[in-house]
């Protein structure tokens, strides 16, 4: 998306909590886009899905997903073609403006104004909604200080690095006191060590009530989630925290690298009772106990298995176990 306005966590928060209020529910969602030779392509299918205040929720998928679309609706940018979407208690369909006060956008490419300061960019945010005077400086001190860039607030944004950058957009996203910060690809373009910083921005404002939503294609990123859905061509395909998702599969992942990788399931059905799912060159294959299971496997495939391992579930195996696809 370019408009440029408006290790592992074992912590989920259940999606039925009852402690935590719902704050985006979106029902049924569908979107098609008309292509140019006058054919339907449906962008989002049926999507369900409810985030609550002070946890997590990322929506992971490859290009392509839809994803981006889903987000688009959420900022109001898109109207809403079937289904409903709540955010706050407030109808997006029916009045989107007031949907916009209760959200806060930080788009992946950048929104700053580079010449100007820190305190300057944020003062311009603040206009947009109406905060002056000592409510914005209160407010902006606040958020400063909370995302360590209080030293910072005087230098000119074109010499902030790419992930102090990043800090002052979450400031400006959460500067009217959304109840749902909605963040586009939040670590693009970001080294390790600003990725780090960014997140601990980001749980610091969940952990204070904020409901925060992203989109992301990068497996670890939503890792990092309180829960996560996955979408494949429209679709949420599973949706859960992460650390439940890839339990479900087990305790680990065989994956054996062929060059006939029909051939080899074919085997390892019918003499060792094995399911697998050929992938590209590779068979996955999950399991509770895999170890005793490689020396068969060996035995029984010989020379069709150039490599045989085995490592623990991710999302990908998540992804690829419920698609049949790998995640590209």
């Amino acid at each position: 998306m370019n408009q440029s306005t408006l290790s592992l966590t074992e912590n989920p928060v259940p999606s039925s909590d009852p402690n935590r209020s719902p704050i985006c529910v979106a029902t049924q969602v569908r979107h098609a886009y008309d292509t140019k030779s006058g054919e339907t392509t449906w962008a989002l299918q049926g999507i369900d899905l409810t985030t609550h205040a002070g946890e997590i929720f990322a929506l992971l998928g490859p290009n392509g997903s839809g994803k981006t679309t889903l987000f688009r609706l959420l900022c109001t940018l898109l109207p809403i073609q079937h289904g409903t979407i709540r955010i706050g208690g407030i109808d997006s369909r029916t009045n989107p403006l007031a949907v916009r006060r209760q959200i806060g956008i930080v788009f992946q490419s950048p929104s700053l104004d580079n010449k100007l300061t820190v305190d300057e960019n944020i003062a311009c945010q603040g206009a947009l909604y109406g905060i002056t005077g000592r409510e914005l400086n209160v407010r902006r001190d606040a958020l400063l200080e909370q995302l360590n860039l209080t030293d910072r607030r005087r230098d000119y944004c074109e010499k902030l690095s790419g992930g102090l950058k990043r800090r002052v957009e979450l400031v400006k996203g959460m500067l009217h006191q959304p109840r749902l910060l909605l963040l586009d690809e939040p670590s693009t373009g970001l080294d390790p060590g600003a990725r780090l910083d960014l997140w601990k921005a980001i749980r610091t404002m969940s952990d204070e009530g904020t409901s925060v939503l992203m989109t992301t294609h990068l497996l670890e990123e939503a890792d990092k989630a309180d829960r996560v859905a996955i979408m494949h061509e429209g679709q949420k395909i599973v949706e859960g925290a992460p650390y439940q998702l890839r339990r479900d599969l087990g305790d680990g992942v065989i994956t054996i690298e062929t060059s006939e990788p029909q051939a080899a399931a074919s085997l390892l059905s019918k003499n060792l009772n094995l399911d697998s799912q050929p992938i590209g060159n590779q068979l996955r294959l999950q399991s509770d106990t895999p170890a005793p299971l490689v020396p068969l496997i060996s035995e029984q495939l010989g020379d069709l298995a150039e490599s045989i391992s085995i490592g623990r579930p991710s999302l990908e195996d998540v992804f690829i176990a419920k698609t049949g696809h790998q995640f590209q």
